[in-house]
């Protein structure tokens, strides 16, 4: 689902549906020497790959949309009887479900979700499952995690009707793809429309923040969630150290901030610019936020807070989607 386009000859189409899991689980699917991943392949037709990393991992299936279903259909009833083969006789009584985290772009969850969250209660009535939209986006992506839960057989239903939204509504704009576990963001600066990170004396290229940064460029201005003042620019300015202010209504400030400061801490690294939160003033319904930095730092830290606004603004940060 992170990518759709139309197969050879456009009788079918292509999916590409990302996963994230444990380790653990992808062992299940591997299986011994690789035996279980080559019958999925084998038996579905789709593609997999698993990319590195720990503890989290990303399986990619790519295939026919007939060929998609038959690769989540072995996977989840290898999950649940790998997962039943390690429970004691009382939990396998409960039956515990089985849990997919899907990997999929901001910009199509509010399909998935719907007005008012209609959509994504017909998908739990009518299949039996578990669905839950996270409401931010994974770090330094622009991706959210769509987590399914039930029975092997719910999950593929689930999986069938997700599809069919998807499909209907395609990715909006670039995709910043989640890479599980990155190292922690150094130092960023900004020089000939590329990002650095820097690390002891040398400026180590980042291209997830070159391409976020490019997508904020073409996103300004922000407006109306974010009320801006504007400053100066140039070539001759691209690196000189600018303030700017925007205004931001005082109901929204906390999901700019987040749980002990997390979110501003987030958006400081990721745009390189230092952010200062003004104490709220009596009688103003908005609170004034200065960004301070080059002109690339500001504009990537407008685009990063104007997507925390967004999201809070749609819904999407709602618990239970």
């Amino acid at each position: 689902m992170s990518a759709v386009t139309q197969a050879e000859g456009g009788l079918g189409v292509t999916l590409t549906i990302r996963v994230l899991m444990h380790s653990k689980e992808v062992g299940s699917i591997i299986g011994k020497k690789g035996d279980y991943v080559k019958r999925i392949r084998d038996e579905s037709g789709a593609r997999i790959n698993i990319s590195d990393g720990n503890p989290e991992r990303i399986v990619t299936v790519t295939g026919a949309t007939e060929s998609i279903f038959v690769a989540f259909n072995l996977m989840t009833r290898k999950l649940e009887e790998d997962m039943m083969s390690t429970l004691s006789t009382s939990a396998l009584l409960s039956r515990p479900p089985v849990t997919l985290r899907l990997v999929i772009p901001a910009s199509q969850c509010g399909s998935l979700i719907g007005k008012s969250g209609s959509k994504i209660k017909e998908l739990r009535e009518s299949t039996g499952a578990t669905v839950q939209v996270a409401g931010d986006l994974l770090p330094n992506s622009t991706e959210r995690a769509v987590t399914i839960s039930g029975a092997p057989d719910a999950i593929i239903q689930c999986m069938r009707q997700i599809c069919i939204v998807m499909l209907e509504s395609p990715p909006k704009g670039a995709t910043i793809p989640y890479r599980p576990k990155q190292t922690p963001v150094a130092p960023v600066i900004f020089a000939g429309g590329q990002a650095y990170n820097i690390q002891g004396q040398y400026a180590i290229p980042n291209h997830d923040l070159t391409k976020l940064h490019q997508l904020a460029m073409q996103h300004t201005p922000y407006t109306p969630l974010a009320h801006t003042s504007g400053f100066s620019g140039g070539a001759e300015a691209a690196n000189q150290i600018n303030t700017h202010e925007i205004s931001i209504p005082n109901d929204l400030i906390g999901a700019i901030i987040g749980k002990q400061g997390s979110k501003i801490n987030e958006i400081r690294q990721l745009s390189g610019a230092q952010i200062k939160i003004a104490n709220p003033i009596e009688g103003s319904t908005d609170r004034q936020v200065n960004i301070t930095g080059s002109a690339a730092n500001i504009s990537l830290a407008q685009y990063l807070i104007n997507a925390r606004l967004t999201s809070e603004a749609s819904g999407m940060g709602t618990s239970g989607m």
